[in-house]
Order: structure tokens, then C-alpha cells, then sequence
């Protein structure tokens, strides 16, 4: 049986926390930044965790066991 591939492009979006838990970055960063708070900015440019119902979806793609 061949290895699992993971997912290039999860690979790069995705972290791994020590507690198990995956890491992600907000979206709305990138560009169109002249109209957003400064608070909205700074709160953006943090980490979160990634939504319990995209959990299953995020595991499979990184080949990360259940």
C-alpha cells in the first residue's frame, strides 16, 4: 500500500498546536486595507483555531489520524 499524500496547499495553511489543536490565518489581510479599523487589522493578523465542523476535513487533508 503507498504512502498518504498530504495536501500541498494545506500543508502551508494549517499548523499544527502543541495541545493537538490546528492552527489557521484569519482571511480579509491581503489587500483593501484602507477601509478596515485599525482594531479589525490588528485582531486579523492573529491566528485562530480551525472550526470544529471543518475539523474532519482539515485532519484528512494534513493525513492526520481521528
Amino acid at each position: 500500500m503507498p504512502k498518504m499524500k498530504t495536501n500541498s496547499s494545506a500543508k502551508k495553511r494549517f499548523k499544527l498546536t502543541g495541545t493537538g489543536k490546528i492552527a489557521r490565518n484569519n482571511a480579509f489581510m491581503s489587500h483593501i486595507l484602507t477601509k478596515k479599523s485599525t482594531k479589525r487589522k490588528r485582531n486579523l493578523g492573529q491566528t485562530s483555531l480551525v472550526a470544529e465542523a471543518d475539523l474532519g476535513n482539515v485532519k484528512r487533508m494534513l493525513c492526520i489520524g481521528k
